[in-house]
């Protein structure tokens, strides 16, 4: 299939060829949603901790007599049941919440994703994106040019450090190279803005 490449001013000048199997694949929803959840899910750290009835700070003294009193049962103020006591079934900090995704399903995730954004108008690819100095107003500027006014994800072949540094002030907009393209970002960033050699190298890595 045929990609549309635009010029510094944001117009169409000719057309990139790029594989049907990486941006002209078949959207399924199943798939990316299952690859977005794993990827978050990966992403979270186990580090809440919760304590127990045997490790909530607590006196072993029985709050009232057994019977007699009308009220229910209690055996120590650590219960569950009590306000300050220790929780049932808490959280240790040593949970696992990773989820396995194949390789193969991965792949093919990203390149739903991929196709889709080039079915919506919202992927869309440069010669090169270069800065002449690390300043912010001029890829300001750049992207304007290129009616990119939105939130935007900069994927190019290597990270330039002009650009990365003209950028990170930028709230709305992120740079990064092919290999670390994440389901999650391709989904959030209203445009995606690739450059020519990060095509070559999404079509290795995913073809």
């Amino acid at each position: 299939m045929e990609l549309k490449l635009l010029n510094n001013n944001g117009q169409t000048e000719s057309t990139v060829n790029a594989l049907d199997t990486v941006f002209g694949r078949e959207f399924n929803e199943a798939l990316v949603h299952q690859i977005v959840v794993a990827y978050q899910a990966n992403s979270r750290s186990a580090n809440s901790q919760q304590k127990t009835r045997a490790t909530v700070k607590h006196s072993t003294k029985k709050p009232w007599r057994q019977k007699g009193t009308g009220r229910a049962r209690a055996g120590m103020t650590s219960s569950p049941l009590w306000r300050g006591g220790g929780r049932a079934f808490p959280n240790t900090g040593e949970e696992n919440y990773s989820h396995k995704v194949n390789r193969k399903m991965y792949r093919a995730g990203i390149s739903a994703i991929l196709s889709q954004l080039v079915r919506d108008d919202r992927l869309l690819v440069v010669d090169t994106f270069e800065l002449e100095a690390p300043k912010t107003r001029l890829a300001a500027n750049k992207l304007k040019d290129l009616g990119m006014e939105e939130s935007v994800l900069i994927i190019t072949d290597a990270l330039d450090e002009n650009v990365y540094l003209a950028t990170r002030n930028l709230p709305h907009v992120a740079v990064i190279e092919p290999r670390y393209a994440d389901p999650l970002s391709l989904i959030h960033y209203k445009k995606v803005l690739v450059t020519k050699s990060a095509i070559a190298q999404l079509e290795e890595m995913l073809g």
